[in-house]
């Protein structure tokens, strides 16, 4: 089984900065397809973004393109978000997931992680 345990939210004032991490135990994820995904309160689960175990594929919404950063560092089994130039509509809480595979269509569907961590809260004030 795979845990997935995120954490490096908090409360930060607009155009500031977080990073996310997400560490993976149970089994070693290396060849997994990594991803974030967000829920603001009242709204559905969003796609933010995905790398693949090399990272030599990566994907990010539109709503966060130019901003976040998605790596990962298979030694450790950790991926990260890095947020800069944050927005108070980036408030949310944030999740990590894992899948073993992927194609170029479905990276975005949270119907494709059968891993999930629990979420850490990030706050964006104005």
């Amino acid at each position: 089984q795979v845990q997935l345990v995120e954490s490096g939210g908090g409360l930060v004032q607009a155009g500031g900065s977080l990073r996310l991490s997400c560490a993976a135990s149970g089994r070693t994820i290396n060849s997994y397809v990594r991803s974030w995904f967000r829920q603001a309160p009242g709204k559905e689960r969003e796609f933010v973004a995905a790398v693949n175990w090399s990272g030599g594929s990566i994907y990010y919404a539109d709503s966060v393109k130019g901003r976040f950063t998605i790596s990962r560092d298979n030694a450790k089994n950790t991926v990260y978000l890095q947020m800069n130039s944050l927005k108070p509509e980036d408030t949310a809480v944030y999740y990590c997931a894992a899948a073993s595979y992927y194609t170029s269509s479905n990276y975005n569907s949270d119907s494709l992680y059968p891993y999930w961590g629990q979420g850490t809260q990030v706050t964006v004030s104005s």
